[in-house]
């Protein structure tokens, strides 16, 4: 009775401290910078940890083995994954730009773990015996933190192409722009002068490059690579050693499984990827492509197999 009390509140308490965060960034981003604000979000993300890590060691205590046996628990865990790489990003890199989607991801998830359509796992159950294995934490806890990394540098993706195509937009109406200020130089009147002069304010800062924003795509660049490699890494252990358990349990490293599947087209879209970075002409727009199709797979892999509830990984699923 006093772990589930322990369990509601601290389930609780870490969705409205990622939630205040969420609000924090919110206002860092429309008001660019407000004193103090920024260190909150930091001071909120570092006690949403502190309150996932107490909800799965006393989930760990009360269900005697390690929290990652359903959904719920690995949703709650994913949560926590996505509050490590926040507060490892801000150690390496102090304007922290994974912050925003880090704590976007964690609110997410956190607040699909305490929804309604997952009440029915809250309550912790007794391992089923193909699951009563030591491999457990070392497979599930691999694969977990591999989709927390790799869904962070696939946003970061996202985010690139996003800003990349709207550079792309201003650079074609100002060009389009200076055409016309070249055309009515030689061959327009008197009367034009006046729209000479705005499409001179328009293109006037042509000379100043914007080094704001070509500083940020490049460290979304650099950022989205680096979590990538972390989780193709996370991803390659969790397939090797999920393939060791498959073979204690099931008589067979590899059996064709829905989620093993999947898994493997995972870790060939991201091995794609990998191999793009390795070839500067398809550095930037190619390789975030790719990394943008990684994100959807990644769900796929996920959480639709578990919405199915097939298979000889159905353990975490719904059903």
């Amino acid at each position: 009775m006093i772990f589930a009390t322990l369990e509601h509140i601290l389930t609780h308490l870490s969705f409205s401290i990622v939630s205040i965060v969420i609000a924090i960034h919110l206002m860092i981003l429309s008001v660019h910078e407000i004193i103090g604000l920024r260190h909150s979000s930091e001071k909120g993300m570092l006690a949403t940890f502190f309150s996932l890590t107490g909800l799965l060691v006393i989930r760990w205590i009360s269900s005697r083995h390690f929290p990652l046996s359903n959904l719920y628990e690995s949703l709650i865990f994913l949560s926590w994954s996505f509050s490590i790489i926040h507060m490892v990003s801000k150690l390496w890199n102090h304007k922290n730009d994974l912050s925003t989607i880090t704590a976007s991801s964690a609110i997410f998830t956190q607040g699909f773990a305490t929804s309604d359509l997952s009440s029915k796992m809250h309550q912790s159950a007794i391992l089923v015996p193909a699951l009563q294995s030591q491999w457990l934490m070392m497979h599930v806890s691999m694969m977990l933190l591999s989709y927390a990394a790799l869904l962070c540098g696939s946003l970061l993706s996202v985010a690139f192409l996003v800003i990349t195509f709207r550079k792309n937009i201003d650079i074609f109406f100002r060009s389009k722009n200076v055409l016309i200020l070249i055309k009515s130089f030689f061959f327009g009147k008197i009367q034009y002068s006046n729209e000479k002069r705005s499409v001179v304010k328009s293109t006037s800062f042509l000379s100043f490059p914007n080094y704001y924003k070509y500083q940020l795509i490049q460290r979304l660049d650099y950022w989205s690579y680096r979590v990538i490699s972390l989780g193709f890494s996370f991803l390659t252990i969790g397939i090797l050693s999920g393939a060791v358990w498959a073979n204690e349990a099931w008589g067979s490293y590899w059996n064709w499984d829905p989620k093993e599947t999947w898994a493997f087209i995972t870790w060939t879209i991201f091995a794609i990827y990998l191999h793009t970075r390795t070839n500067q002409s398809l550095h930037g727009t190619n390789s975030a492509l790719v990394a943008s199709i990684g994100f959807l797979i990644i769900w796929i892999c996920y959480f639709g197999i578990n919405l199915l509830g097939i298979g000889l990984h159905s353990y975490g699923s719904f059903t």
